[in-house]
């Protein structure tokens, strides 16, 4: 993962733990409505992706003990997994495709009402993405992917050349040479491995983008209120199809790329088909970019203007993030695919200890307060969701109580230790297991492994029952803890 050239070695900061009496007078320990539904506590899981399903997209047992333990230390809300709304094979992510995966999706909502006493809601993130292919070998990029053009034949001066004798010659050519024979879209498909964008207008599937998502999107929530799911996040975020519509770099010329009214036009139908399927006694929010962080790429003053059309259609949270895009992703191997989490816009989403003069923590909350008072001075009162390197108390109070957010979201220190809200409710901060922030989780997010928590995951291993990782060498699930001593 990339790393600001700097550098800075930064210390986690202070807990400053509340006692049980302090918890109860706070802000983030106070109720706060997201639509229909109340949370308890300004406290929030955001999704993750653990690895954990089957290949065909289906609920295991891994996936409901994963939900099951965070909910035992009762979050105000947990979101479930981004969950594939196409039935297409997608490996080991959860899907909602199809009426088939509802069985296993229930078992989840069953789970976690019965671990957290009923005390957390559960909303689950649905979305759609594009075919990405892996980084190929140059010999089975030329021989078997690359489609010979003319402009290939005149560069290399073989115009009555047999398509095969091409491609045998550029096969020992170096990369310097590559790049002045092939296209930019090539070289990066030899590079990069091949991915397909909203901009391929060429491609009629992706033209065709705009009239079949909503549906897709729309069916997909009505799937999860048959599941019991107390509301779906739209995911409009990172390196996905629906953030990319959002993007600067789209250059859609059908109505739907451009200006930012025409980028925001499909996340706004997908939001209303998705509002007539489920009606309006159900929550339905998104998640979208705070910035893109990426050159060329969305600002902050385009997520100021999204913000506010996206509460002014009726969206019942707005839930921020901030980069995590394919555009500067780093190389991957040969046979591996490329990870939007490894550049620049990639160490915004997941800042290390190990960052520039601003520091790995919360750095989106400048950005979510400027929507949030944008927002409100549209005249609407749509709850902001903030997160990125919360880790604390007093960090998350401050940021509830100068009214730069509503709700406090955090992925990693919650992957750290699922109990720490409940901890710091019940005045036992001082037991919290505090998240370093070295990515240890997200590296092996990155090779699709099951993710785990180095604090954890090797302790306890012969713990009857315990389920482990698939090389029998990791635990699966924090260890519990027991409130009661």
């Amino acid at each position: 993962m990339w790393t600001p050239p700097e550098r800075i070695q930064y210390e986690l900061p202070e807990g400053d733990w509340p006692t049980n009496e302090q918890a109860a007078r706070s802000q983030l320990f106070s109720p706060v409505r997201i639509g229909p539904i109340e949370l308890a506590e300004r406290t929030w899981i955001p999704a993750m992706v653990p690895w954990r399903a089957t290949e065909e997209g289906e609920v295991t047992e891994d996936v409901l003990q994963w939900y099951e333990r965070f909910a035992e230390g009762q979050p105000g809300a947990i979101v479930v997994e981004a969950t594939g709304i196409r039935d297409i094979p997608s490996g080991p992510l959860l899907r909602i495709g199809h009426d088939r995966f509802l069985p296993g999706l229930e078992a989840i909502v069953e789970r976690v009402r019965k671990a957290s006493h009923g005390r957390t809601r559960l909303l689950i993130q649905i979305i759609d993405f594009l075919s990405i292919r892996r980084r190929p070998q140059a010999e089975k990029f030329f021989r078997r992917f690359l489609q010979v053009t003319p402009a290939h034949r005149e560069a290399l001066n073989l115009q009555t050349s047999s398509e095969e004798e091409v491609r045998e010659a550029l096969l020992p050519l170096a990369e310097e040479e590559l790049e002045q024979i092939l296209t930019p879209r090539e070289f990066e498909d030899l590079r990069f491995g091949a991915r397909e964008r909203v901009t391929d207008l060429q491609e009629p599937h992706i033209r065709d983008l705009p009239n079949t998502l909503p549906d897709l999107f729309a069916q997909a929530a009505q799937r999860a209120q048959k599941a019991g799911f107390d509301g779906v996040e739209l995911h409009y975020a990172h390196a996905y199809t629906m953030a990319s519509f959002l993007s600067a770099t789209n250059t859609r010329d059908d109505g739907y790329g451009g200006h930012r009214e025409a980028r925001i036009r499909l996340p706004l139908e997908v939001y209303e088909a998705v509002r007539s399927q489920v009606g309006t006694d159900y929550t339905v929010g998104c998640r979208y970019l705070s910035e893109e962080c990426i050159e060329g790429g969305s600002t902050l003053e385009d997520s100021v203007f999204f913000g506010i059309e996206l509460a002014r259609s009726g969206m019942d949270f707005l839930s921020l993030s901030r980069g995590g895009k394919f555009d500067d992703a780093l190389q991957p191997k040969v046979g591996s695919s490329i990870y939007p989490y490894t550049g620049p816009s990639g160490y915004e989403c997941m800042p290390t200890i190990r960052s520039d003069n601003r520091g790995p923590f919360g750095r989106n909350i400048e950005c979510a307060s400027q929507i949030r008072e944008a927002v409100r001075n549209a005249g609407y009162k749509t709850p902001i969701i903030v997160a990125g390197g919360i880790c604390s108390f007093s960090q998350a109070e401050s940021i509830l109580c100068e009214e730069k957010a509503d709700i406090i979201g955090a992925a990693r220190q919650s992957l750290a230790d699922p109990d720490w809200f409940m901890k710091m409710r019940l005045g036992r901060g001082g037991q919290v297991n505090r998240c370093v922030y070295r990515n240890y989780c997200e590296g092996l997010d990155q090779k699709h492994k099951q993710v785990t928590c180095q604090i954890w995951d090797r302790q306890q291993l012969d713990t009857p029952g315990i389920r482990l990782s698939d090389n029998k060498k990791r635990r699966l699930i924090a260890p519990p803890w027991d409130p009661q001593k």
